[in-house]
């Protein structure tokens, strides 16, 4: 079994799999949609991780109508929104540790965890 990230589908299976033409996966690269890796021949080779970000533009591009600049702000906004979550467990976790300590009172330290997914709408 390969890890998420290991770059193992070449360009014809993913095209494939997701029912698209390799010509599109060579547009979303163009755009900075996705970036495969490259072989020392210079072969693309996608992980199960890109493929998941694929099929997420897909599914803007095709059931929702976002055009490709609209995919792109949505991804850099969902990365944004993963690293200020690792941001904030990061904090809670500084202060758990800090409350083991018995510095800061449990009252005025309460800092929940939230899930936050990216949603659109349909009409």
């Amino acid at each position: 079994m390969h890890s998420y990230d290991e770059p193992v589908y070449l360009i014809s299976v993913v095209a494939t799999m997701l029912d698209i033409h390799p010509q599109t996966l060579r547009q979303y690269e163009r755009e900075g949609l996705v970036e495969p890796s490259r072989t020392q021949g210079r072969m693309r080779l996608y992980s199960q991780r890109d493929i998941d970000r694929m099929k997420l533009i897909l599914r803007l591009t095709r059931q929702m109508g976002v055009n490709l600049a609209g995919v792109d702000i949505v991804l850099q906004l969902r990365e944004q929104i993963d690293k200020m979550q690792a941001e904030i467990d990061k904090l809670q976790n500084e202060l758990s540790r800090v409350n083991r300590n018995g510095s800061v009172h449990i009252s005025k330290a309460l800092v929940t965890k939230g899930s936050y997914d990216i949603v659109i709408f349909e009409d």
